[in-house]
């Protein structure tokens, strides 16, 4: 169960990325040594002592999160568990960079899970119906475990589903995503959902890529509350360009159900970048992700309280 009262979103700065930060923003091609690996800590440091900073700014019905890894965030981890409720903490338990879901930490994930405040623990997990059967099954029965952890934990999971195209899938739209994204990807995000609940996996969060039409918006938040659940939906981020996650967000702000967003790279990648090339100053980047974030908050409460003029569903 959320412990995000319903008059209030929970709005999540997720900066658990290792892999792709490792490769993406660092450019390193072998496991880092100490020093890289304090220069990626450092970072990420900065992107929290940042996401501080809107503390000033931030309406009352907004709590801020952080989505943050152990591997290179443990002391953010430690400063967010600390910090009284003032931001909530999610911690992944997955193993980056991986096709199929695995634990990070091996056999000794509930330690590792266990060891930090986090009242959110995260899973990232790649599905779609028309992927393996027993692939799929196997990953389901771990995320199952995940579950039943975090329900005797008192835990509040996170369960990050992102709907890649198939090989079928793609042939289907011709290869254009934006297709895919429209009239296959909803669908299939429904069809995983209860294929999850149905082999025992009940997230109190699902974070959603974004959705772009009010009707497939509506059907992940009824599914997420199917049968009584209380589960609710996060807009994920996916790294996508500005004007496409200001439409998700608008779309799914006002609809019940929908509770906040997971936003990541959108908001701290390209400052942080410039500051890794010495193109502006540590204080300029947390001005910079201090500013995104609250763009997106502020977007994303005027979505929710009407106040957005509304924008019609893209033609297919």
């Amino acid at each position: 169960m959320s412990d995000i009262p319903g008059d209030r979103v929970l709005l999540i700065l997720a900066a658990d990325h290792r892999d792709s930060l490792e490769r993406g923003l660092y450019g390193l091609t072998a496991p880092p040594t100490p020093a890289q690996a304090a220069r990626i800590s450092a970072g990420k440091l900065l992107v929290y002592q940042a996401l501080l900073d809107t503390k000033a700014w931030l309406p009352a019905q907004i709590q801020p999160g952080v989505l943050i890894d152990e591997q290179y965030g443990a002391s953010v981890a430690e400063l967010a568990s600390r910090s009284a409720g003032a931001v909530s903490v999610g911690l992944p338990m997955e193993a980056s960079g991986q096709e199929w879901f695995g634990f990070a930490y091996g056999d000794d994930w509930q330690r590792h899970a266990g060891f930090f405040a986090a009242g959110y623990p995260k899973v990232l997990v790649r599905d779609n119906p028309g992927l393996d059967p027993a692939r799929r099954e196997q990953q389901a029965k771990r995320l199952g475990e995940v579950s039943a952890w975090a329900a005797r934990a008192g835990r509040s999971l996170i369960l990050e589903l992102l709907v890649p195209a198939t090989d079928a899938d793609q042939g289907a739209i011709e290869g254009n995503m934006d297709r895919y994204d429209r009239e296959l990807r909803p669908g299939h995000t429904v069809a995983v959902m209860e294929y999850l609940q149905d082999h025992g996996v009940e997230p109190a969060l699902w974070a959603v890529e974004g959705l772009g039409r009010h009707d497939d918006a509506v059907a992940a938040a009824a599914t997420a509350q199917r049968g009584g659940r209380q589960a609710r939906c996060l807009v994920g981020g996916r790294d996508a360009p500005y004007d496409t996650l200001k439409h998700w967000l608008q779309v799914a702000a006002p609809i019940p159900g929908w509770t906040g967003f997971a936003i990541g790279r959108g908001i701290w990648w390209d400052p942080l970048r410039a500051h890794l090339r010495h193109i502006n100053t540590a204080g300029e980047a947390r001005r910079r992700i201090r500013a995104a974030y609250l763009d997106y908050a502020r977007f994303y409460l005027k979505a929710r309280e009407g106040m957005l003029p509304a924008e019609p569903d893209p033609v297919l």
